[in-house]
């Protein structure tokens, strides 16, 4: 259950929390996370055709090194068997494999990961690096049926669902900024993770809902996106 909260009340915040409180947001706790839980009514209805959300808060980390892949996988990690593929594991943690020797791992929408928690504390075997990639990335979540004619005005790639199979990879430039964008449908709703250096968060939020305007696109919470994986 989520708790009602001001972002002002927690150490970590996303650098975006007053653009949030500028649009109305209401903010809520997810564990140990703060994000927007919603902006208004019906944005579910928004979701399916465009929103974006701001996933930044979610717990996330990296692994690079020749023997990541190995000790990934003594570790219980589902692996994809190429690079820029990524996979679910059973609590719907993303691990997006970035190359032979790199992997990026994000949370699950109610904000927890076990196996996260796990492999940040575990020992570590040779050349096995951690990345701290909940503060080196931000974390952006855009969704809806033309969420890939929204990238498409910021991006060279073609996102459409007929070319850009689903848990595919595209590390790319992103309105002029590098980005790393997966395709994580949310139900049979069509999302695109997208993480990029945290220092450029502001900038490529004000971007991307510029992109969208065109498509009637707005920001929305992150209890949007949970009702679209259960619906």
């Amino acid at each position: 259950m989520s708790v009602v909260i001001s972002p002002t009340q927690t150490l970590r915040r996303s650098q975006l929390y007053r653009r949030h409180r500028q649009l109305g947001a209401d903010f809520a706790q997810f564990g140990d996370s703060i994000a927007v839980d919603h902006y208004g009514d019906d944005e579910v209805s928004q979701a399916r055709v465009l929103g974006l959300a701001d996933l930044s808060t979610l717990p996330r980390i990296g692994f690079k090194g020749l023997g990541t892949p190995v000790w990934a996988d003594s570790c219980g990690v589902k692996q994809p068997a190429q690079p820029n593929w990524a996979t679910l594991q059973g609590d719907n943690t993303l691990v997006a494999r970035l190359s032979s020797n790199e992997l990026l791992l994000a949370s699950n929408l109610t904000g927890s990961s076990k196996l996260i928690e796990t492999l940040a504390t575990a020992t570590r075997a040779h050349r096995v690096y951690a990345l701290p990639r909940g503060d080196s990335h931000s974390w952006l979540s855009l969704c809806g049926e033309q969420a890939a004619n929204t990238l498409a005005k910021v991006c060279a790639i073609d996102f459409r669902a007929q070319y850009f199979t689903n848990l595919q990879i595209a590390q790319t430039s992103l309105a002029k900024i590098n980005a790393v964008i997966v395709r994580t449908d949310i139900g049979d709703n069509l999302n695109y993770a997208i993480f990029s250096d945290s220092c450029s968060l502001e900038y490529l939020w004000d971007s991307l809902l510029d992109a969208m305007s065109e498509y009637r696109g707005r920001a929305i919470g992150l209890q949007a996106l949970r009702d679209c994986a259960t619906l």
